[in-house]
């Protein structure tokens, strides 16, 4: 651990290591004259030879910890800092900052303000993408008739759920949204129409069905998670709650896809009741049950990248875009990471935010392998797809009124499920925009098509959904592959079956001095932007508490489970339980 009196100790030695350091026949200062907080002129080169002087990583690091910015720091305009290369890659040695935060979606940006808000500011932040926001990811789309200017879509995350109440409590998404004003409407989920493959169809009464299900399932839950009972699945929940539908009862499917899907990006078959419900009621129980769809102008995102200003300057050095990671090594002393174009950083301590699906993949070498007790937990938590299909025409033939029309295919449960218009009153009005959204294996099969068949597939659907309507091909199309990014590999998380709240929390757990957060890591809000945000600023705060010599290493661990058993003792694996097999549970026969 580093304490204060270690950092200034540090330093001190770089002070005098700065002051001594000459290249060529220049000298870059010394202690009589260097006045770090009103010149630059001795680091400029000026040496009649051409030489140019080698880059040293701790000097930069030097600087930005005084305030400088890579715009300040002239060295023949070579030295790349935001610009897409890993300085280390051009550094004659590795960096060596007291923390690397890997990623700068919400988690990231999140805990590297809660750091700088601790003082600490000796920080790198290594993304993969050009941009700041993550899954927070807008694209710019068709055409407005009147400006002739591109609209801007959110391709990841479109709304702020749960915005919260003074009587309640404020979702601090929301809170950060109105702070930057985020333009947004609400999301009105009774101004929904029904429609089947022939035309519109009022099959609402099966939504409501399902609703008094999900109530008394709802209940069901908070009594298994107070006795410390077993949990069950959300469709085992929701068949106790009173809904049991026929399976080619496609209005009954359709209404299930909307009543659960279409949050938790998998089926009831695959969630857990205790959870699913837990964090449904923690997000629209502890803020509440308002949420908005963003529509700003400037993406999303535009409050992340804000934010990230009140303490990265322009062209900050501290923060590394087009930096894709590929291995970590961590020990007890500190974490070292590489990257694609060669680089090394070595850092005290490294905050992880990469996605779920990320860390369930082989696409980042951890040396050693991450324990067993945390990655089991990393593969059994669930990673979601949610695919938004974007169309745009050149009229709208669709009910603007109705924000969610939603459709039952007659063949296949979730095909096609769900279609939001974008020209609607308060939303892009005079777009001819319409959206569309697949979940799980539906999604899964959109994204191994091409955008051809996807369009015509989608096409066909909206014509049986206004038969007297003529549906013309859009004049732009697009939607995004989640599942197959390589820095996501899916969309949110969801809370699998059979996962309990001790394996989640070997997911948020420390491993040594490499931490991690992210939605998945939140155990109240996984698969919300707040989750994300939350589970960063807790993060940052522990470490911003070791740095700074609250306590040490040991002191702020999080909790772990390095082993987790069930209920079932092995002496009840007898015939009375129906356990029948000529082999005892030791293995001996």
């Amino acid at each position: 651990m580093m304490n204060k009196a270690q950092a200034t100790d540090n330093h001190e030695k770089l002070d005098s290591r700065v002051e001594t350091k000459t290249r060529g026949t220049r000298e870059y200062a010394d202690s009589a004259n260097l006045n770090w907080a009103n010149s630059l002129q001795y680091l400029k080169f000026n040496n009649s030879s051409g030489e140019k002087p080698a880059r040293d990583a701790n000097v930069l690091l030097y600087l930005i910890n005084h305030g400088w910015s890579r715009a300040n720091i002239d060295w023949d305009g070579e030295f790349r800092g935001s610009s897409g290369r890993s300085w280390a890659n051009e550094a004659s040695e590795s960096l060596q900052p007291t923390l690397q935060i890997l990623g700068a979606g919400v988690a990231g940006i999140a805990a590297a303000q809660n750091l700088t808000q601790a003082k600490i500011t000796d920080f790198l932040i290594v993304e993969h993408n050009d941009y700041i926001g993550g899954r927070l990811r807008s694209q710019q789309f068709g055409r407005n008739a009147k400006t002739g200017k591109p609209y801007t879509i959110e391709l990841g995350a479109n709304w702020v759920e749960g915005i919260g109440s003074l009587e309640t409590h404020e979702n601090p998404i929301w809170k950060l949204a109105q702070k930057h004003g985020l333009k947004t409407t609400y999301a009105d989920y009774d101004a929904l129409k029904t429609f089947d493959h022939n035309d519109a169809k009022n099959w609402t009464d099966k939504i409501a069905e399902l609703d008094e299900a999900f109530e008394n399932a709802s209940g069901e839950s908070g009594e298994i998670l107070l006795d410390n009972l077993q949990d069950l699945s959300a469709r085992a929940g929701l068949r106790t709650g009173g809904w049991r539908p026929d399976k080619n009862d496609m209005y009954a499917q359709a209404a299930n896809w909307w009543g659960w899907d279409f949050e938790a990006a998998w089926t009831p078959d695959e969630s857990g009741l205790v959870f699913g419900v837990a964090g449904d009621n923690a997000t629209f129980g502890y803020f509440s049950d308002i949420s908005n769809l963003v529509i700003d102008q400037r993406g999303y995102n535009y409050f992340l990248k804000q934010e990230a200003k009140t303490f990265l300057k322009e062209n900050d050095p501290r923060l590394l875009l087009k930096t894709t990671v590929e291995g970590i090594e961590y020990n007890k002393k500190g974490v070292k990471v590489t990257t694609k174009d060669g680089g090394c950083i070595e850092a005290s301590y490294a905050i992880c935010t990469f996605s779920l699906g990320v860390l369930q993949k082989d696409v980042v070498e951890f040396k050693p392998k991450l324990p067993h007790w945390k990655q089991s937990a990393i593969d059994q938590f669930a990673m979601g797809t949610y695919t938004k299909i974007f169309m745009q025409f050149n009229e709208s033939f669709w009910d603007t009124d109705a924000q969610y029309q939603l459709y039952a295919d007659p063949i296949e449960r979730g095909r096609y499920p769900l279609f939001q218009p974008l020209n609607g009153k308060g939303f892009l009005e005079g777009s001819n925009i319409i959206f569309a959204t697949v979940t799980g294996e539906q999604a899964y099969q959109v994204e191994r098509q091409t955008d051809e068949e996807t369009e015509a597939q989608v096409v066909e659907v909206l014509q049986s959904m206004y038969p007297d309507k003529k549906v013309h091909k859009p004049t732009a199309f697009t939607y995004p592959r989640w599942s197959t990014e390589p820095w996501a590999y899916g969309s949110y998380s969801n809370w699998p079956v059979g996962m309990t709240l001790e394996k989640h929390q070997n997911i948020r757990a420390n491993v040594q001095r490499l931490w991690f957060a992210g939605e998945a890591c939140s155990t109240e809000f996984f698969g919300f932007v707040h989750g994300g945000y939350i589970e960063g600023r807790e993060i940052g705060h522990r470490i911003g508490r070791i740095i700074n010599g609250e306590a040490g290493d040991d002191e702020f661990d999080m909790e772990r489970y390095e082993v987790l058993h069930g209920t079932t003792h092995k002496d009840e694996y007898n015939d009375e339980n129906g356990w029948l097999f000529p082999y005892d549970v030791d293995g001996e026969n």
